[in-house]
Parts: C-alpha cells; sequence; structure tokens
C-alpha cells in the first residue's frame, strides 16, 4: 500500500502548533517510540490499547482509544514519512480519513516546535471536525508535555 503526501489548500487543513521544552531528538522519541506515545496520544482523559506498532515507512499503527466516560475507538493508519528527528507522516485508514504531518523544527538545544498538520482531502470533510479538533489538539500537546517532562527528568 502506498500514499503520496497531501499537498492541501488551507481549507483543507487543520494546523495546531506548540513550542515543547525538550530537544528535537526528545520529542521525535515521544512520538516514535510507544511506549511514551500511548501515555499521552489523545485529548484528556482518554487511554490507548496499541495492537500494532510498526514504525517504518508502510508500517501499521492499530490502536483503541477509551474515552474516559464511555467509548472505544479504534483507528488505524500506515506510516508514509519517516525522517528522524524532523517528520513523521501517517494516513488514516480508518474513518474519519485525512493524514497527519508531524514536523519539529529546533528552535534551541532545549525548545522544539511542534507543527501538527491533520490534511483532508476536501473541505468538507475539514470543517466537519474543525470545531472539535483544536481543543483537543491543545489537550493532547498538554499531555505531551508533561511526558516529555517525565522522559527529560
Amino acid at each position: 500500500m502506498s500514499f503520496d503526501l497531501l499537498t492541501t489548500a488551507t481549507d483543507c487543513e487543520i494546523i495546531s502548533t506548540r513550542i515543547v521544552n525538550a530537544n528535537i531528538e526528545c520529542v521525535f522519541e515521544a512520538w516514535s517510540n510507544p511506549v511514551h506515545l500511548k501515555k499521552w496520544w489523545g485529548p484528556a482523559g482518554f487511554t490507548n490499547t496499541f495492537l500494532e506498532f510498526d514504525f517504518q515507512i508502510g508500517g501499521k499503527w492499530q490502536f483503541i482509544m477509551h474515552a474516559p466516560d464511555k467509548g472505544n475507538f479504534a483507528n488505524e493508519c500506515v506510516f508514509i514519512k519517516i525522517e528522524k528527528p524532523s517528520f513523521i507522516a501517517w494516513q488514516r485508514i480508518s474513518k474519519p480519513l485525512f493524514q497527519v504531518h508531524a514536523k519539529f523544527e529546533e528552535i534551541t538545544s532545549d525548545k522544539t516546535k511542534i507543527i501538527f498538520k491533520m490534511a483532508f482531502e476536501t473541505s468538507k470533510d475539514c470543517i466537519k471536525l474543525k470545531p472539535y479538533v483544536l481543543d483537543k489538539n491543545e489537550e493532547n500537546f498538554d499531555r505531551l508535555e508533561k511526558v516529555l517532562d517525565e522522559m527529560n527528568a
């Protein structure tokens, strides 16, 4: 299975950014190592069960997100581009369909900027999720920062 990176217009993407107090290698490790990733992936209160995490181009990431109140959400993705330590991209193959492009930029030796882009094929798909996703992405970043603090302790 092969996927190309989507080149999207601004009405087909949701972008969240955050500068974190961690070096770029640590940030990449938090995104690429399932031991760390499962601790922070998802909005506040969610937990994860990883069924498969094959971190290579063409490798699958299958997991279930468990909501704090009720509900389990199956997710299946395929990694489509990996450039250590600056870029990871995957294609969701479970609905809703979109790509994630996670770019990491070194600001200083202990600060990294994360640019998290969700790329959709249509503006209709993007508009449908945008009202819910922006706040949830911030919650996700909050959780990531806690894990980065633990990794740097």
